[in-house]
């Protein structure tokens, strides 16, 4: 199911085909090099089929990103539900992304966010949407200001997930965007 079209990406649901481009984000070192693990095969698997569910269920998740020329996967980049109860209300939705690092430069991110905003609010009604990133995750937060979204450094908070034997990685930056039509 394709979810939203730009002028270079198809935002769509996974296919059996992207299984091997999403197990190589989940283990690329580079890609998640903000992250307290990386992902065996299986875990990318499970991970995946997850998030199918999610969309199919919800409408909301973390979508496949194609680029429309090739057809060929890059990543992805959506908006789920952000669930943490404990630092966020349960309504909290959040926009999310990775990139194989091939794909990285070229906008992509940005192209797929704007758009993903834009049907947050105008297509979901959605009244506003958190994104956060390890605080020091430059290239993360880099986009989000590009996307528009406004630094909360009131929300700021130690991520519940990451264990304590990375420190580096628990404080996490808190950006928004609140409702109305995202420009490019």
């Amino acid at each position: 199911m394709v979810v939203l079209e730009t002028a270079r990406l198809r935002i769509r649901s996974w296919i059996e085909g992207d299984r091997d481009l999403f197990r190589e984000i989940n283990a690329d070192p580079k890609v998640m090099e903000y992250f307290a693990f990386r992902r065996s095969h299986a875990e990318s698997d499970a991970l995946l089929d997850k998030l199918n569910g999610s969309i199919r269920d919800t409408g909301l998740g973390f979508y496949a990103l194609e680029l429309k020329e090739t057809r060929e996967p890059i990543g992805f980049c959506g908006l789920s539900p952000a669930s943490m109860p404990e630092i966020f209300p349960a309504e909290t939705v959040e926009i999310g992304w990775r990139l194989a690092t091939r794909f990285w430069g070229h906008g992509y991110v940005t192209e797929a966010a704007r758009a993903l905003l834009d049907f947050a609010f105008t297509g979901k009604g959605i009244p506003a949407v958190l994104a956060f990133a390890v605080a020091d995750n430059r290239r993360s937060t880099a986009v989000m200001e590009r996307i528009g979204m406004k630094r909360c450094p009131q929300m700021d908070f130690d991520h519940p997930r990451v264990p304590d034997t990375h420190p580096h990685l628990k404080r996490h930056a808190v950006y928004a965007a609140m409702g109305g039509r995202v420009t490019p």
